[in-house]
Parts: structure tokens; sequence; C-alpha cells
């Protein structure tokens, strides 16, 4: 099936056994205790499992384009020996590394570096509370310089190539971009003079490391900015890039201050794949595609289809290091698939923590969360098929204990049935069936439709409990919350309550928000719905209006200031804006007081006032369902994790986290 992703691949003088590439990431490893250490494990891991070529995060050529200095970096000489051990880790594994030569520019933190952010033009990045200092003709040149000794530095600590970061909206991209660029010197101004910086670090790395050593350049294909570089200038450097001698074309998507989702779960599989077919068009070099490929099946099919000669797959990796040997053995359902859900990974980076994964907790943990088989095998009860008891039957079980896994319901996911009805959430169904999968290959004994007793568990003679059993909904003390309008969030997502047209959801966090977003689509017309309607001409633009008037009218209410609380740091602005779109109404800094038969009586801006309401949601948080291991303190060995240990908004990364922790105590 995968034919042509095994097809081995020459990059100048290196060929690479198949056309699969790890794409850079921040990770955050090399500035924890034992750095450099946990990085090569990382990309070792990543190296057994198949990966044809490995580009690190981005390293600093200059210490004010980097992100700080415990950060990697690649602007001494000292650190070329820092930085050995992870070529000679994953080159033990007979893989590929190349190194990314990195710069910043006016997305560097002073706060990180301790320096002013340098780029063509002083304009503030609107994600960046520091303005950048204009780059001297002088500084040009020694910032160019410092990408071929960088290139040079990297080939010296072992590194089979480099890769040029000229795309995300970093310092090359800011060369190009007229947004970014306002100079009227050689380096800016016209198109020529803008791709000057680029072109030039291209030319003198190739010159640099001569011509068997390969060099990709990752250029930005869309930059998704207003008034930025048109998609007919982004060809055209592409073909400069192939004069200047570079061996490949990585194409990214979008800067981070875009304002277009581009990662995130709501985007579509392979939904910019297109970019790097116009791009391949005009160039003879090997052209990479990226961005939501997380299936080495739709990677199969983009290069069949000519689309591209590499795929970079970045965040899968995380997910399962060992997608490539799984996939290519045939063995798809066995692969812990990406969600692009964000949590661990973009949202640890931007906090300043290091990477890891809300689906593989041992992505960034590779020595601590080894799994190693059991000193004595036990027979252990897991009682709660959500996240957390998911992970930790799946990981007791390959430890060598004897595992029963109970379920009240009549199916495994607990909550995650819920995430995975929501519109684009849908990847949640490859988290439930790599969890299935992995029941089923390592014996756990399932029960579903099983409500768990103490005597049961004493009677089934069991050595020690893992209590996974989730929350329960709070209801609010509310006048009002026991009429007939008035449903639990569970009930929508279980089909249990019928649904009007004015709906008044009392909470505003992450499962009000998923919630919002459900109800509108449910309404019969949905956004996928309207494109096909005006696409086949079923109505027109004026009836599809009048339809979609006639839409929910939704109401969030939230006490407190912010709505989307719990939602990730990189995706809840594109959630919001997405209900937004939608109609959603948020109100925020509100007084409740009563609900009554025809809607919520609150308080808003002094005023009080009735918000009309045919039903009334009431998704106001929840409280640990603990009440199971009371009962069983001091008759067995007990240990409560995910929601039963700690409630609040559903947290399946901490939820997959403590399972897999607890399944290496017992």
């Amino acid at each position: 099936m995968l034919r042509r992703l095994f097809e081995p691949i020459r990059l100048a003088g290196v060929t690479f056994p198949n056309r699969i590439v790890m794409g850079s990431m921040h990770t955050g490893l090399e500035t924890m205790e034992n750095g450099m250490e946990r990085l090569a494990r990382f990309y070792a891991e990543r190296a057994r499992g198949g990966a044809g070529i490995i580009v690190t995060g981005g390293m600093a050529v200059c210490p004010e384009g980097g992100l700080g200095p415990e950060a990697a970096a690649i602007h001494d000489d000292a650190q070329v020996e820092q930085i050995r051990p992870v070529t000679e880790a994953v080159h033990r594994e007979g893989g590929r590394i190349f190194l990314q030569l990195f710069h910043a520019g006016r997305y560097a933190y002073k706060e990180m570096t301790g320096l002013d952010p340098v780029a063509p033009s002083p304009i503030q990045a609107p994600i960046n509370r520091t303005a950048p200092r204009e780059l001297s003709e002088e500084e040009i040149e020694q910032t160019i310089q410092a990408f071929v000794d960088g290139a040079l530095r990297a080939r010296a600590a072992g590194f089979d190539g480099v890769e040029i970061m000229g795309s995300e909206g970093y310092l090359i991209n800011q060369f190009l971009s007229p947004v970014t660029n306002r100079r009227t010197d050689r380096w800016g101004g016209t198109f020529t003079n803008r791709c000057r910086f680029g072109v030039e670090i291209a030319k003198r790395i190739r010159a640099a490391v001569g011509s068997q050593y390969p060099v990709i350049f990752r250029m930005s294909g869309l930059d998704l900015i207003p008034n930025s570089t048109t998609l007919e200038e982004t060809v055209r450097f592409a073909q400069l890039l192939e004069e200047a001698g570079v061996d490949a074309l990585n194409v990214g998507i979008g800067w981070h201050e875009s304002q277009v989702p581009t990662i995130a779960m709501m985007v579509p599989r392979g939904s910019f794949v297109w970019v790097a077919r116009e791009i391949k068009a005009a160039v003879g070099i090997p052209v990479m595609a990226s961005n939501r490929i997380n299936d080495l099946r739709l990677a199969e099919q983009c290069l069949r289809e000519g689309m591209c000669d590499l795929v970079s797959l970045a965040r899968p990796f995380l997910a399962d290091p060992q997608i490539v040997n799984k996939s290519k053995a045939g063995r798809f359902d066995e692969v812990n698939t990406c969600i692009a859900c964000n949590q661990a990974c973009l949202d640890h980076i931007f906090s300043g923590k290091p990477v890891s994964c809300l689906v593989n907790p041992e992505a960034g943990r590779e020595k601590e969360l080894a799994i190693k088989p059991a000193a004595m095998q036990k027979r252990v009860a897991v009682v709660g098929a959500g996240p957390a008891g998911l992970e930790a039957a799946r990981v007791l079980a390959i430890r060598g204990h004897q595992v029963v896994l109970f379920e009240r319901e009549q199916q495994v996911g607990g909550q995650l049935n819920y995430a995975r009805l929501v519109p684009d959430k849908e990847e949640f169904d490859e988290t439930l069936r790599y969890y299935r999968t992995q029941l089923g290959k390592h014996g756990v004994d399932v029960r579903c439709g099983v409500e768990v007793t103490v005597e049961m568990l004493r009677t089934e003679a069991f050595d020690e409990v893992v209590l996974a059993t989730g929350v329960i909904p709070r209801r609010p003390d509310l006048p009002g919350i026991d009429l007939p309008h008035v449903v639990s969030y569970t009930d929508v997502f279980e089909g249990k309550a019928e649904i009007g047209r004015r709906v008044v959801i009392i909470g505003a966090g992450g499962i009000a928000c998923d919630l919002a977003h459900m109800l509108c689509e449910w309404n019969g017309v949905s956004a996928k719905s309207a494109e096909y309607l005006l696409e086949w001409g079923i109505v027109d633009a004026a009836s599809l209006h009048n339809v979609l008037r006639s839409r929910r009218e939704i109401t969030m209410l939230r006490r407190g200031r912010q709505v989307g609380t719990g939602l990730g740091k990189t995706t809840r602005w594109a959630v919001l804006a997405r209900l937004k779109q939608q109609g959603v109404n948020m109100l925020t800094e509100i007084d409740y007081r009563e609900i009554t038969p025809d809607g919520v009586w609150i308080v808003y801006r002094g005023e009080e006032r009735l918000l009309p309401a045919d039903t009334v949601v009431i998704a106001a948080g929840a409280t640990s369902n603990d009440r199971l291991a009371s009962s069983l303190t001091g008759t067995l060995p007990v240990h409560v994790i995910g929601g039963a240990r700690e409630a609040g908004e559903l947290d399946a990364k901490r939820a997959i986290l403590e399972g897999a922790l607890v399944a290496r105590e017992i």
C-alpha cells in the first residue's frame, strides 16, 4: 500500500531509505536537567521508528534570534560538542538527522534571550511585547555569515544535512514579506531585493558545505497574512532557491500570528498539500508537503498523485514514534494517531514547558516512562474506561499484570465519546480506535455495562484497584433548576434531551464551547451542508441566508470574565472565532437570578434581564466521582486517577498521564 513512500530518494550526495520526514519542532527538552541526553533519547526513538530524515527543532544561529540561553543553538563552536550526542544516538539507530538553522527575528522574546529582537524593519509583531530593532546592512551581512557558520558547525557535529528555516514568519520570511520589510536599500522594496536575504543564505551555505552535503530550505508556501507575499512571488522565490543550489524545498504554511487555523484539529487533513503541488510544478528539485498529514496512507496518496516528493510529519512522531514501522507492516490500527489537539506540544512550547503529547505521555519522557516488566504479576481491576482508565489498563497489561477493565456504560471511552461528537473533533475516533486495539492485543478483560461494587472487587480477589471513575456534572444551587426544560450537558451529548431553538447554556468553559458548537451544527444546516448546497446550486445565497437565520439562538453565560477557560493556549482563539461566526452569543460577568419556564433571569451590567430559552443546558463544571474510593479504604490498595482524583475542566492530557504513571507504579 505504501510503495511510493518507501522508495529511496537522493539529496546531494546522500541516499535516504524513504520519503518520510520527521519535521522540525521545538521541544524544550534541552533546557531540562540532562537536556542533551533527553534530546538524544527523543530523536533516537524516532530514528528507531523508521523516519527517513529527522529535522531538529530550530537551533539559533545568533543569540538574539534564539529561544534563550538554555535552548539548543549553533552560534558558538563550543556547541558542536554539546550537541554531538544527538547525532551519535540517531546514527546508532541507523537514522539520519538534519539540523535546522534558525533565527526568530521579530518573534524572539527579549524576556527569554535578554537581547533586543532584530528584524528587517522595526515593526512590532502582534505576538511579542517588544518591538524589534532594524538590522543595519553590516548586521545583515553578519547574520548571513552566522547562518553559514551554523551550517559548518552542524556538519562538524555529525549532522547529515541542514534545513534553513525560512517559514512560519521567522527572520528570513520577514525579509521576504512586504508586511514586515519596509526597507528602501538593496535588502527591501522590490521583490528581488526582498528575496536577496534568503537567497544569499542559501547560496553561501551551498558554497561553504560543498555539493555533496544536503541542504533543505523550509519556505513559506502561504503566509496567511493580509497583503503579504503572493503565490506568484512564492513560486518565483522557490525557483531562485533552486538556482541558489538547495537540494529540496519544505513547504510551510502560515505565520504564528496568522488568524487562520493551519494545524489545529478543525483543519481537515491534507488541506494545504495543494500549495506544495504549485511549487513542485515550477521547480525540478524535490518538494516536501506538510501540515495536517497524520496518516501514512494519506502521505502515500499525496505522492502517488504527484503533489509532492516527500512528506513531512512532526506531531505524528510525538504521538507514535513507531508510526513508520507500524504502517509499513500494515498495522494501521496500532498507530497512536496525532489528533492535532496541540495541548501538550504547541501549548507547552508557548508556555515555556517541554514538549510532550496528550495521547502519548511517553513523548519527551522516554527514560522516565520506559515500560518495564512488573517485578510481581498481579490481578488488577481498573474501574472506569475513560482516558485515564484506558491508558492504565494498556500499560498494566503490557507489564504483565492480569487486568480487568470495568465500564458502567456500554462502550469504552468515557467522555472521549462526548468529544468525538463535536464537529471538527472527529480525530478522537482515532484515539478510541487505538485503545480498543491495544486492549485486545494485550489481553485486557473488558467488561462494559457493569456497575462495580465493593463486594464484586473483593469476590474476584483483586490485588489492587485503579479507580478512574471520572466526574459527576455539578448542579448549581439555582431556583428553577429542576424545571423540565433544564438538562445537563451529558443528556445533550448522549442524545437524551430534546433541544429547542432558543438555548441558554449555563457555563462557558471548554465543555460549554464544545456543546455550543455541536448544537449549532445539529440544527440541520451545518457549515459543511451550507457549502454543499451552494456548490451544487440547490439553493442560492439569499435563500441560504434565510435558512441560516432560522438556526438555533445559542447564548453562553459565565460569572467570570473569560469564555473558553480550559481550552488550549494555541487553539482557544480559533474555537471562539468559530463560535462567533456561527452567531453564538457570549455573556460574561453576569449574576444568575433564576430559571423560569420562559428562560433565564440574569443581572448583566447592573440590569436584570430575561434571556428567553426553550432549553437551558447546565454545563457548570463537575465534581469528582470518588465514592467507591472511600468504600474501599482499608480493604484493597486503591489508586485514584483522572477526574475521580481531581475534577474541573475535562482534561484528557492529565488523565492519560496519570494512567501512565500509576500503571508503572503497580
